[in-house]
Order: C-alpha cells, then structure tokens, then sequence
C-alpha cells in the first residue's frame, strides 16, 4: 500500500538532512522513534515507502510537524494509515506554533492506532458525515455529524469508523515550537 502520494526519494531527503541538522545518527533517530534501523534507512534513500506511523513517530522524534518532510505546499500530497487517509490542505504558522490542516477520511469499520506526537500536540477534528470514535487509547471520543472532537496527542491515540458510513472529516494538528 502506497501511503506517501509523491516521490519517496524528497521525503527521504528530508528526514536525513532534519536528522544531520540536529546530530542525531540513524542507530539513534531508530531507537528513539521505535522503528527499525533498515526502515529508517531505506525511508532516508527512499527506496522504502514508509507507513504513516512511522513518518509520525519519526518526525516526532525530530520535534517537527509532518509537513516538514513531506514538502513545500506545492508538493502537498495525501498519506495513508492502516485505515485514515488525510490529504495536506494547509499549513499555517503563528507565533511559534505550526497548524497542519487535513482532510480526513476514515472508511467504515475501519481502525487505526497512531503514536504519540512530540510533547504539546494537540488535534481536533470536525466531523462532516458517519460517527468516528478518536483520541487517546485509554479514553477515546466519540463524535457524529457536526460533532467535535480534541485532544492532547502527545501519546498514543486512534481512529474509529463507528458503524456502517465511512468518516470524512477535517483535523487540524496544532504543533507548539520546541524550545
């Protein structure tokens, strides 16, 4: 499964130069974010498709939102979890914040579980049509039509298609600045 829309290679680019910027070596941005060195490796070359999860946990691990490696706003492309799809709308920055909007969809039946953002990271979703339950494992939220949900997503948290109609939504992803 394709989960990058856009070429491998520029994103692999990007987490390798974020990566060296901070003085991380590859043995130590894989241990921190949980993912195996090969992964990590061939994310870097581009000659893996990373899945969502760990472009997450890696940028995570970097202290950078996701847009950070996935590219320009010209290149805005769509990534895709074991069960949301979200497509890059917009990226805004305001003192010392970066928000990250998406359109979301989330078919019906279908179940994800993310990683923990970096400290600080918060989401919200509005729900457009079909119930999604969201939010941190251990207290999940549960949202119809025009409903809202938020929450702090600096740990592990998942994504729900209650019942029959798939989930399409917007989420904003709120990434304060690490000092």
């Amino acid at each position: 499964m394709t989960v990058v829309d856009g070429d491998p290679h520029e994103v692999g680019r990007r987490v390798r130069r974020l990566r060296q910027e901070r003085g991380i070596s590859l043995s130590e941005l894989a241990r921190r974010a949980g993912v195996g060195k090969a992964t990590l490796s061939g994310l870097e070359t581009g000659t893996r498709n990373p899945t969502l999860d760990t472009l997450w946990a890696v940028t995570a691990q970097l202290g950078v939102p996701i847009a950070a490696v996935l590219g320009p706003p010209e290149d805005y492309v769509t990534v895709r979890g074991e069960a949301v799809e979200a497509t890059l709308l917009e990226l805004f920055e305001d003192a010392g914040v970066t928000y990250e909007l998406y359109r979301m969809r989330v078919p019906s039946g279908a179940t994800q579980t993310s990683p923990a953002h970096y400290e600080g990271v918060t989401e919200h979703i509005t729900v457009f049509t079909g119930t999604l339950s969201a939010g941190p494992l251990d207290a999940p939220l549960l949202a119809g039509p025009g409903g809202y949900l938020t929450w702090r997503s600096d740990v592990p948290h998942g994504y729900a298609a209650v019942g029959e109609q798939e989930v399409l939504a917007s989420l904003l992803i709120r990434y304060p600045a690490i000092s």
